[in-house]
């Protein structure tokens, strides 16, 4: 199984032996990412199919919340991950780009090693984010929207440095008359310009170049990437979900060389779970720790610097003082 749990989604996958996904489901994390960790997996109880599940990896922003409710093998970041499931789908890679709805990045491979990444986590202008709210703004579907600039036969050149400053560049090209097409077809450009610029700066992009993340769905970014490029951007077939492939395929290399799994079993969807922080005010750092508590009994305390509050969990007293 593997898990990567983001500001944005929450996507389980099952993979067989042989690195075949059998299983995935995309959720929307919502702000809370127990709640929805507990319901994916709820859900794999219903199949039909038995399963038996030898081996779990995570990734994601939420990552270290999801290996103490879950009970994690593997526990990696997203660069990891990605370059992992990239190059399992193809393994000349040399660049991977990814880009979900609420930040991008990009990494660079040589030899099957990544020898370089960025990641852009503060602009909205280069991730699906901004998309989705210029195709509310131009009253489609963001569905339709790739398709829909593909039908342009002469883009509208829009400033793509700034979401804010492209929403108004935008409005007034509308204002202008331009049609939606042309317009749709100038911010999928917009788009890639800010993600080269910012993100892709100062990298050796060579191919093959993959494409992952929930964006690679929209056929008019890849088009604006290939006519940047001059090549053939490969999709995998599971774009959306191939961070939780990468710690999937990790998960199933460490229980090999363990012989066991951590994974607290399917079954943790019935319990119940308290996160609570509060500042220690033993020393002037006054740490903000987090507790989580399943049924009532502490599972795990982090954030403090000294350990504290972490290490106190290693022995026999596990009492708030």
């Amino acid at each position: 199984m593997g898990i990567d749990v983001g500001s944005v989604s929450t996507n389980i996958v099952l993979m067989d032996e042989n690195n075949n996904v059998q299983y995935k489901k995309y959720m929307r994390t919502q702000g809370k990412p127990i709640e929805v960790l507990k319901d994916g997996i709820g859900e794999i109880e219903t199949l039909k199919d038995d399963i038996d599940i030898i081996g779990v990896g995570v990734t994601g922003s939420g990552r270290n919340l999801a290996s103490i409710i879950v009970g994690a093998d593997v526990v990696k970041n997203e660069i990891t991950a990605h370059a992992v499931a990239g190059l399992d789908f193809l393994p000349d890679v040399k660049t991977i780009i990814e880009i979900g709805g609420q930040d991008s990045k990009i990494i660079i491979l040589r030899d099957k090693i990544v020898t370089d990444f960025a990641m852009n986590t503060v602009c909205a202008a280069g991730t699906g984010s901004f998309l989705d709210r210029q195709a509310i703004r131009l009253g489609i579907d963001i569905s339709e929207f790739g398709d829909l600039a593909l039908q342009s036969n002469n883009s509208v050149r829009i400033a793509g440095r700034c979401a804010v400053f492209a929403e108004s560049d935008m409005i007034h090209k509308q204002q202008l008359g331009h049609n939606q097409a042309d317009i749709a077809k100038g911010l999928c450009e917009a788009l890639v310009r800010n993600y080269l610029n910012n993100v892709g700066k100062g990298k050796e992009i060579l191919s093959p170049i993959l494409f992952q993340g929930g964006v690679a769905a929209n056929v008019g970014i890849i088009k604006a990437f290939e006519e940047i490029f001059g090549e053939k951007i490969y999709i995998p077939d599971n774009y959306d979900v191939m961070g939780a492939i990468g710690v999937a395929i990790l998960a199933k290399e460490e229980v090999k060389k363990t012989g066991y799994t951590k994974f607290k079993g399917i079954s943790i969807h019935k319990s119940n779970y308290n996160v609570n922080g509060f500042e220690c005010e033993g020393c002037s750092n006054v740490c903000e720790v987090i507790e989580i508590r399943e049924d009532g009994r502490i599972l795990a305390r982090y954030g403090d610097k000294c350990g504290k509050w972490s290490n106190s969990l290693e022995s026999k007293d596990s009492k708030l003082a």
